[in-house]
């Protein structure tokens, strides 16, 4: 081991042939660059899943519990109603790992601003309404005050909902709902409200439906007693791992009883979620694809090395070096050579991992991204999996071409030039 270390600090301190050196340069630079190219992917990526789920969990809860039957009105976003005293609420929100419970409900209704009209979903608030988490999204104006002693006749309207009738905040908007009656006839209600705040999510599957209002206004149109409410959202502390959120939601099954339908925030939204986990396989292609090019780059460089230290290898073999021994000269220098590849990639990869979080020098289409800029999360942990997987990886596979040292034949290497 002594012999081979000492070899190879010499090969590495010794200049070696023009060509060998553009080679040894080159696979160098595969290196650095796949290992830049696997970090940057993975940050990306973890950005992605990481951003976008945030978003879907801090407007829609991780865990959304309503009437049992309620699914086959979804398409229509109207719940039916549940009562609010519930043997759950609100001491789930005490359990470890249950962050908070609010109340909500939903009412499918109409904005007409002149000629143009669009449909919406008022989603109803409570006073237990968590405007803290809700705050990033909220981008003009005030929330609502569901605690208020009179009905908060306020309405937060998106900004792409904004943007397509031209509201502003203190304008009048009303919302028109369409009910059918017992004997099947359709009748229409109006409620008037003002716009005293715009959010903006990005998610344009929620931003193009919902306008927050306050509850006790669908109580009142859909004619719901003071404790009915469409459902509970439930935010849990930790829930990124699908496994982890699961397993909250078969324990808060059990907690809801029987005659309640609890469902996960990626079960009602697999659209979402299976397009992040498409990326997660995209992941993969590119990080396997990656660490061929770092192996096939180092493997033609160490058949170079050994074509052109032939004559040493004969040396080493007459002065009694065994074949293992003058094999691990080579695979020191080429693990020398992968790691000074290493720490180049890794100044490269995070380097321009932190100057996107900084500057956002990619851009995206919010519109098909759900983002502006492209997110990017270092995970220390993944990069030093990604540093030692691809040493071992191509430490182990440059045991095949090692073994044409075996091949060589003192007599004939020392006469070779």
């Amino acid at each position: 081991m002594k012999l081979a270390w000492f070899v190879t600090q010499r090969l590495a301190r010794t200049r070696s042939k023009a060509f060998s050196r553009l080679i040894i340069r080159i696979a160098t630079v595969a290196i650095s660059l796949s290992l830049a190219v696997m970090i940057i992917t993975s940050s990306l990526v973890r950005g992605f899943q990481q951003t976008i789920s945030d978003k879907v969990y801090g407007f829609m809860g991780h865990v959304l519990i309503t009437q049992l039957d309620s699914r086959q009105d979804r398409q229509t976003f109207d719940d039916l109603p549940i009562s609010a005293n519930q043997a759950f609420y609100p001491v789930l929100a005490q359990r470890p790992g249950v962050r908070h419970v609010q109340v909500f409900g939903r009412k499918a209704g109409i904005i007409k601003n002149g000629q143009d009209i669009e449909g919406i979903i008022v989603r109803g608030v409570g006073p237990d309404f968590d405007w803290e988490s809700f705050s990033p999204f909220l981008v003009e104006g005030d929330p609502l005050d569901g605690a208020a002693p009179e009905v908060d006749n306020g309405i937060l309207i998106s900004r792409s909902t904004q943007k397509r009738l031209g509201f502003k905040t203190g304008d009048e908007l009303a919302v028109f709902f369409i009910d059918q009656s017992d004997e099947g006839k359709f009748r229409q209600r109006a409620r008037e409200f003002i716009v005293t705040g715009i959010y903006h999510t990005g998610l344009e599957e929620y931003d193009k439906l919902f306008a927050l209002a306050d509850i006790r206004h669908l109580r009142r149109i859909n004619g719901w007693a003071d404790d009915e409410v469409g459902g509970f959202e439930v935010f849990l502390d930790n829930a990124d791992d699908p496994a982890a959120l699961q397993a909250w939601t078969e324990i808060i099954d059990v907690e809801a009883g029987p005659f309640l339908s609890v469902a996960s925030i990626r079960q009602l939204e697999p659209n979402i979620f299976d397009w992040l986990n498409l990326q997660g396989q995209n992941e993969g292609i590119v990080l396997t694809l990656m660490m061929i090019v770092a192996v096939i780059n180092m493997v033609t460089s160490l058949l170079i090395l050994i074509l052109e230290r032939t004559h040493m290898i004969g040396v080493l073999k007459a002065l009694g070096a065994g074949d293992w021994a003058v094999r691990r000269i080579f695979l020191w220098h080429a693990a020398w050579i992968i790691g000074i590849g290493l720490f180049w990639g890794n100044v490269l990869g995070i380097g321009l991992c932190l100057a996107q979080q900084e500057f956002g020098l990619i851009r995206l289409p919010e519109e098909s991204y759900y983002v502006t800029e492209a997110p990017v999360v270092i995970d220390p942990m993944r990069v030093v999996v990604l540093n030692v997987l691809t040493l071992v990886v191509c430490t182990a596979f440059l045991l095949l071409p090692s073994w044409l040292v075996t091949r060589v034949n003192p007599i004939q290497a020392l006469r070779f030039d």
